[in-house]
């Protein structure tokens, strides 16, 4: 049961970083009219670095699709891991609107790599 629970909650947390990452490409989703003045400057000095939101796309996509997979749900979450804590940065510092739904993304994130703490063993000897 707890494994086809991880895999629902993996299914969700992959599908929103494809998603995420889709619409950074091909922005379909409308920003908020009502986002706070910092996190509007955070957003212009991200677009002014012109490979970094197509960077961070792309990773957003590969790591989504890996974490879905079982197979390569730890090397998924690897790459998600720096992702998920500027997104949680920027939250706490930026837009504590958005925090509950970084925390609890966060939180199947730790579960994931928690659950797979065996195949990272070799990353720390």
């Amino acid at each position: 049961m707890k494994n086809k629970i991880l895999f629902v909650f993996s299914l969700l947390f992959g599908l929103m970083f494809i998603n995420s990452g889709l619409n950074k490409i091909f922005q379909y989703m409308p920003m908020p009219k009502d986002m706070p003045e910092n996190m509007m400057k955070v957003v212009e000095a991200f677009g002014a670095i012109i490979w970094l939101m197509p960077l961070i796309a792309v990773v957003e996509i590969i790591g989504g699709v890996l974490v879905i997979i079982p197979k390569y749900r730890a090397l998924g979450a690897i790459l998600i891991f720096p992702i998920m804590i500027g997104i949680l940065l920027t939250h706490i510092f930026n837009a504590p609107s958005g925090l509950p739904i970084a925390l609890i993304l966060l939180a199947v994130l730790a579960w994931i790599m928690i659950e797979n703490r065996a195949k990272y063993a070799s990353l720390f000897k």
